[in-house]
């Protein structure tokens, strides 16, 4: 009855609540009482959940063993079968499109212990366009580079590599992998001409196609996407030369996996609303928040 469709019992709605399987247990006989909170437990306990599924993308790269392990050997600290040199370097780069930046009406006020008052942050807020954020993760030394532009493309991402290889200790290093998806910002033979040919030093390592999840970065963004952070400002009047906001790196932690009687739970994402680039903005204060977050 729970993975049925209402629609087959001639009742309106898609799915049963807890409420409802005990009444309607109740009314075809099956029991004489029962309670929607026990009905609620059963089915919690139950293994098998027909009316849940997972989404799921088969993999289609021929080499995608191959490819999946230079990288989890990277991660491991091996590259070709050796260790890695103490003078190599581990980066993930990855972008994250369409984090609406977002001007409150009113400035925020900070807690004021006096008057045993917290912080309060105005509900309404004025659209001001969609941002691009980059994060590059030394994976190994756990240093965080990030920067948000205007818009995703091969201009954007190499100012973000340019922010750690040209610094210390990564444009003197030995070796510096850069692991990276199949985006359009850096895909195929051409991307790896560009950015080795820029620098000497740099070995671009590309993910299985369909398997961008093995970024720490893209961990990261989807981490921070399914939790509800507070509010963070920044001030700037400048869109594609300084950052609207910095996010914190973040722990990925994978869904727990079934054992028979507790299976894995299953979450569903909303879609991000689609903005128009604004007009430069002047300077004021800005609120940066994660497309699937409620207002």
């Amino acid at each position: 009855m729970r993975a049925a469709l209402r629609s087959d019992n001639e009742v309106p709605l898609a799915r049963w609540s807890s409420i409802e399987l005990a009444r309607e247990v109740v009314a075809r006989g099956i029991c004489e009482q029962i309670s929607g909170v026990t009905v609620w437990r059963w089915l919690s306990e139950d293994a098998i959940k027909p009316w849940q599924y997972r989404s799921w993308i088969f993999p289609r790269d021929p080499a995608f063993t191959a490819n999946a392990g230079r990288i989890l050997d990277l991660y491991s600290g091996r590259w070709e079968g050796e260790l890695l040199h103490p003078g190599d370097y581990v980066v993930c780069c990855d972008e994250k499109p369409s984090i609406q930046a977002r001007r409150r009406t009113h400035a925020t006020l900070p807690a004021a212990a006096a008057i045993k008052r917290g912080q309060r942050v105005e509900h309404e807020y004025e659209r001001r366009g969609a941002l691009c954020y980059f994060a590059a993760w030394d994976a190994r030394r756990a240093r965080l580079f990030d920067r948000c532009d205007d818009k995703d493309g091969i201009i954007p991402f190499d100012r973000l590599v340019a922010q750690f290889m040209t610094v210390e200790p990564y444009s003197k290093a030995r070796r510096v992998f850069v692991i990276v998806d199949n985006g359009s910002a850096h895909r195929g033979q051409a991307s790896i001409k560009r950015l080795q040919g820029r620098y000497k030093n740099l070995i671009l390592v590309h993910t299985p196609v369909h398997a961008s999840c093995s970024t720490k970065p893209r961990s990261t963004s989807r981490s921070c996407n399914a939790k509800s952070s507070p509010p963070t400002t920044s001030t700037t009047s400048t869109r594609s030369n300084s950052s609207y906001s910095r996010s914190d790196a973040a722990t990925n932690r994978s869904p727990p996996r079934s054992n028979g009687s507790s299976p894995a739970k299953t979450s569903s994402a909303s879609p991000s609303d689609s903005t128009s680039p604004p007009s430069k903005p002047p300077d004021h204060e800005y609120v940066g928040e994660l497309p699937s977050q409620s207002t």
